[in-house]
């Protein structure tokens, strides 16, 4: 069985990167260091079964995602706005019906994209992989990843809001 000393070997290193995640869902210090809080408590309430894991870090993001949201759905039950689809820190995953037509439209933007923005924000935001995975798979240079997925982010924020405006696509 994992004892403290053991968890905090494993888990306590990670805690810069959990907070910074956690503030970018919840753009609030306080609110963020209580998830990161609260994602502690729950690894370690099932530390038994963290003994096995292969990645910890990836795991303790995903309690810490999973958190966020939660927090989130209670107190902002309202529809994602564009910046949040376009968040990969945000499991669009959870979208609820009322967010469907708007997450649909952005699938919508994205599909029509030059293939390798296309492909970078898929990987970025959907697959949730990091730049640096992003970077084997696609052999691009990290600081180009990182261009190419902020100068799409623009552009389909763009055209999103085009859509909004005039309500249809014959724009894109």
């Amino acid at each position: 069985m994992m004892d403290a000393k053991i968890f905090k070997k494993i888990f306590l290193p990670y805690h810069g990167k959990l907070y910074r995640i956690a503030f970018r869902f919840l753009d609030n210090r306080s609110d963020a260091e209580d998830m990161v809080q609260e994602t502690y408590f729950k690894l370690w309430q099932n530390r038994e079964e963290l003994e096995s894991l292969l990645n910890p870090e990836s795991f303790a993001v995903k309690v810490l995602k999973n958190n966020c949201l939660d927090f989130l759905k209670k107190i902002k039950p309202e529809m994602l706005t564009i910046d949040e689809m376009l968040n990969p820190a945000i499991d669009i995953s959870f979208v609820e019906l009322d967010n469907k037509d708007k997450l649909e439209h952005v699938k919508f933007i994205i599909n029509r994209l030059p293939e390798q923005q296309k492909n970078l924000i898929r990987m970025k935001i959907w697959e949730g992989l990091s730049d640096e995975e992003i970077e084997i798979q696609t052999g691009l240079k990290k600081g180009n990843i990182k261009v190419i997925i902020s100068r799409t982010r623009k552009i389909v924020k763009t055209l999103y809001q085009k859509w909004e405006k005039y309500g249809n696509a014959e724009f894109i």
